[in-house]
């Protein structure tokens, strides 16, 4: 029940580890500086590394993602481990479901909701592995199922169940046993009072640049959305570049909007920003949503939702544990096909998993485990799939009614939705529209944003989440600014999505840690519960005390 983490006790580090902070400013920092000074270097040096890690570990990837959703429904299905509390005896819930679902929902996925509701059943309506054994035509009415089996595969329950593994082991022992909120507390069922040196200030520094990496694909991809809409609404040629992507002069004066607005919100905490921010972007999603639900295909995305659904769910199996072998045309171009799509997912999703694992471990303190494990995991992958259903199934329909004329197909990933709502809607109405998706952009960007600091600043203040840790905000939105403005100006949204599978490998191995420590942890409070003794520091505190 007590894992000490030395830290500072005055000067700017005051409640800070400089184990942890220092080498992680100066990761970052270095990273920054490569990519700003040396940008060929960078470039070549992180293209070789990349082809190295995707080709050599796809299947420790795979594979480990398959074993942290088994790991998750396990423990929500198992009785007596479903009805354990992520907190001490009878502790309430802080936030109500709405608030909390609505937090969930914003920082985790809703960026890349924005950015691939079309954007990937689009992609996978022209190739997918069906088309690629020759079984179907691309872009036809024959490819549109197969589509959602993969697009459901990648925004469904890999990507939560990564979230709530991490979540759950950080916040169980946390909150039971008054551990510190941060990621190494996640492994003290397994190496015991060993985390509070070396290897945990090592572990707690992998999980920070993690964070800032994965955070920064999700920032990449909505400032690039960001600009394409705000291009859409006439705001000037100076946004965009001849092959349509974003400005380097646009790329920077997003980021000191979003940025900025993002520090700002940090500052007020999660009971303020965070929460009034997370429920204002959840209500205009639900606005947005309605909309292509009653303008757009609305009946065949409901039937795309429901065959989806049931592909999904019949297919979950195989499809999470296959992997593609090449040795002919056919192989090879599957095994590009999943290093390209699947296995960079899983990689994203394990590199988002500190900060969003340790954000929804801070806003749900008082459930049970099945409660947390089944909302955290079902709901948020269900409003994925109605998103993928209704706004891509309009577009496809659009598309293979030659509505569209091939405007959706052919626009960049970054605009595919406004191409969509320019075919849906007349010229009027869809420039409303493309206010309301941009308002809604920067919402989830801010909400990404500062709740990514916060998590830095917690980790790095060994779990500590108020006080004079606020300080270091400012670094951590301007590093993460920098992040996002050096790869996207000297390298496009591909320098980012490199750069984070690459810091995604080393927490990978604490991820799988984790979920053999959160069993160890179940199975043993079990044990103890079975022999009358105490499970939580609370009880532990009024056993002693009645002894």
């Amino acid at each position: 029940m007590e894992l000490p983490i030395n830290t500072h006790d005055r000067g700017f580090y005051d409640g800070f580890s400089r184990a942890v902070t220092i080498p992680s400013k100066v990761i970052v920092s270095l990273i920054i500086m490569w990519a700003i000074f040396f940008p060929v270097s960078a470039s070549e040096t992180l293209s070789a590394a990349n082809s190295t890690i995707i080709s050599s570990f796809a299947g420790w990837y795979v594979y480990l993602v398959a074993a942290l959703m088994a790991v998750c429904f396990l423990l929500a299905l198992w009785p007596i481990a479903g009805s354990l509390r992520i907190g001490q005896q009878d502790e309430k819930p802080e936030f109500g479901r709405f608030s909390w679902f609505a937090m969930l929902f914003g920082a985790g996925i809703g960026i890349g909701m924005l950015t691939y509701s079309v954007g990937e059943p689009m992609a996978h309506f022209g190739n997918n592995p069906d088309i690629i054994r020759g079984t179907v035509e691309p872009l036809s009415a024959q490819a549109v199922r197969p589509a959602y089996i993969y697009t459901f595969l990648h925004w469904g329950f890999a990507a939560w169940a990564s979230y709530a593994l991490v979540g759950l082991a950080i916040g169980y022992v946390a909150y039971r046993r008054n551990l510190p909120l941060t990621i190494r507390s996640a492994l003290a069922p397994l190496f015991g009072l060993r985390m509070s040196g070396i290897w945990g200030h090592l572990i707690d520094v992998v999980a920070v640049v993690a964070t800032i990496l994965g955070v920064a694909v999700t920032m990449g991809l909505g400032v690039e959305q960001f600009v394409a809409g705000l291009a859409r609404l006439g705001l000037g040629n100076w946004l965009l570049d001849a092959d349509g992507s974003s400005s380097a002069a646009a790329v920077i004066v997003a980021l000191l909007v979003l940025v900025g607005a993002s520090t700002i919100s940090a500052l007020s905490g999660v009971g303020r920003g965070i929460k009034w921010l997370s429920n204002l972007n959840m209500g205009l999603s639900f606005a947005l949503l309605a909309l292509f639900a009653i303008a757009g295909s609305g009946l065949l995305g409901l039937e795309l939702l429901a065959t989806g659904l049931w592909d999904y769910l019949r297919t979950i199996v195989p499809n999470s544990l296959t992997m593609f072998s090449g040795g002919s045309e056919t192989g090879d171009a599957l095994v590009q096909w999943q290093l390209d799509w699947s296995v960079f997912y899983w990689a994203w999703w394990i590199a988002f998993a500190p900060f969003v694992g340790m954000f929804i471990a801070r806003i749900s303190r008082g459930r049970t485990v099945r409660e947390y494990v089944l909302g955290v995991i079902l709901v948020p992958s269900l409003m994925c799939f109605v998103w993928m259903a209704l706004v891509g199934g309009t577009a496809i329909d659009l598309e293979l009614s030659g509505a569209a004329g091939g405007s959706i197909v052919e626009a960049g990933i970054s605009d595919q939705l406004f191409a969509t709502l320019s075919v849906l809607l007349s010229e009027g109405v869809a420039n409303v529209v493309f206010g309301l998706v941009v308002i809604l952009l920067m919402t989830y960007l801010v909400t990404s944003a500062d709740s990514a600091i916060l998590i830095v600043n917690t980790i790095n203040g060994a779990g500590e989440t108020e006080g004079q840790r606020r300080n270091h905000i400012l670094f951590w939105g301007a590093a993460l600014a920098f992040v996002v403005g050096s790869m996207l100006i000297l390298g496009g949204i591909d320098a980012i999505r490199i750069t984070m599978i690459i810091g995604a490998l080393p927490f990978s191995f604490v991820v799988a840690l984790m979920a053999i420590a959160i069993v160890k942890a179940v199975v043993f409070d079990l044990r103890r519960k079975r022999h009358g003794v105490p499970t939580t520091a609370e009880g532990c505190a009024d056993w002693a005390g009645a002894k």
